[in-house]
Formats: C-alpha cells, sequence, structure tokens
C-alpha cells in the first residue's frame, strides 16, 4: 500500500480520535513508506473546533502541522448535530441545524483546506476528505437528510474548486472526496446496525487502495472505497 509514493512519506490525519480516521492511523502506521504521521483531533487539541475560525486556527498553528505533508486526510463530519438527527423532510429543517452542519461539515474544513493546501509538498501529494454518496447532486433519489446533504454538496464543490487552482502550481497533486461506505462507527449506529455495517479498518483499506492508482488533474475525484467513481 503505497498510495502512488515511490519514497518514504510524510502524512497528517485530522479527525484521528473517529473511527475511521483512527483506522487511517493505523493502517499508515503499518506502512513502511510512511515515515511520520501526525494526528490532529479534539482529544489530543482540546483548542481544535471546526465550529468557528478560530478554533481552526488553533489547530493550524501547531509547529507539528508545519509540513510539507505528501498525504493530509480530512476524517472529520458529523451526520446528526447535537441533538438534531438528519431531516426527514422539508418541514423539519430549522437555521440553527442547518447552519452547525455547515460548520463541522464544509466552512470548518473548507478553513482548514486553505490552511493545508500551502503545506502540502511540490511532488506526489494527496489531499483527501471524507463526504459521503448523499454529497452528489445526480445520486440523490430519496431526498431528505437536508443540512447534510447541503453541507457535504458544498465542501465538495470547494474542494473540486481548490484542486482546479492548485493544479497550476503543482501538476502532481491529487485531490479526492472518499465515500467510505457505511461503517461501524458512533455517526452510523443511529441508523444502521453494526452488524450490517463495514469494519472502519475495512473501509481504510479500500479508500488506501483507491487513492493509489489515482492520476493528478484538473479537479478533485469523487470515489468510493471501491475505488468507483461517484457523479457530482
Amino acid at each position: 500500500m503505497t498510495l502512488g509514493f515511490t519514497t518514504p512519506f510524510k502524512s497528517l490525519v485530522i479527525g484521528s480520535s473517529g473511527a475511521i480516521g483512527a483506522a487511517f492511523v493505523h493502517a499508515l502506521h503499518d506502512d513502511p513508506l510512511c515515515e511520520r504521521v501526525v494526528e490532529l483531533n479534539r482529544t489530543l487539541d482540546p483548542g481544535f473546533d471546526l465550529r468557528g475560525e478560530q478554533g481552526v486556527e488553533n489547530a493550524l498553528s501547531k509547529p507539528d502541522l508545519a509540513g510539507p505533508f505528501d498525504l493530509i486526510v480530512d476524517a472529520t463530519g458529523a451526520l446528526t448535530v447535537g441533538s438534531t438527527g438528519p431531516e426527514k423532510s422539508l418541514q423539519a429543517l430549522s437555521a440553527a441545524a442547518l447552519n452547525q452542519s455547515l460548520w463541522i461539515n464544509c466552512i470548518g474544513p473548507a478553513l482548514l483546506l486553505k490552511g493545508l493546501v500551502p503545506r502540502l509538498s511540490s511532488g506526489r501529494c494527496i489531499y483527501a476528505k471524507l463526504s459521503a454518496r448523499v454529497g452528489s447532486i445526480t445520486d440523490n433519489k430519496l431526498g431528505g437528510w437536508y443540512s447534510y446533504r447541503a453541507s457535504k454538496v458544498a465542501f465538495n464543490q470547494i474542494l473540486h474548486t481548490a484542486a482546479i487552482e492548485h493544479h497550476r502550481r503543482n501538476k502532481k497533486a491529487v485531490f479526492v472526496a472518499l465515500q467510505p461506505g457505511t461503517v461501524a462507527s458512533p455517526l452510523s449506529s443511529p441508523f444502521v446496525q453494526a452488524s450490517k455495517a463495514m469494519d472502519a479498518k475495512e473501509s481504510v483499506a479500500g479508500l488506501l487502495r483507491a487513492m493509489g492508482p489515482l492520476e493528478p488533474m484538473s479537479g478533485a475525484h469523487f470515489i468510493d472505497f471501491n475505488g468507483q467513481s461517484i457523479p457530482w
């Protein structure tokens, strides 16, 4: 598992205390080519908070995050915000829930993206962000989940746009939105039985395999854990 790297590489995993983030950390530690794994999460860094600009700036000021990094994985995200779950109807939509979902799933990650893209290495590098299939406008066949869908779609557009811009500076950079599948985690537990969900290690193994063959391009990839492309 080399992610297309042929020389030792350095990585950063954001949200490393979550099920998927932790699985990324473990997998990267097991990769003989990965010489360093830097972690960022709210347990290790209490000042880190995606719900405000200052919380993101606090995290980005850490010396360990100076880079450069060959691989950055942003594994942050939330489906249920506080006590508010995903809306089943338009009438359940509230400004407060929409605002919080946008901060956690789009605005905060966008500020991380802004701060971290300049810290990517100048050769082959990968910026990967956990997304969701509901972040596809084309693939929306069931409706509902207004706040979560909107926040994921919005960040996908930001990632895609940043990839276009950064491609002008580094033709070897890869940007990718990742659909990890239904993983057994606190995020999915209210909506699916653990026995019907995939283990985080299995999901991450698939995502790492899928990222390896990705070619740099002017724009971002959107793929699932099997390496299948998802329409925007």
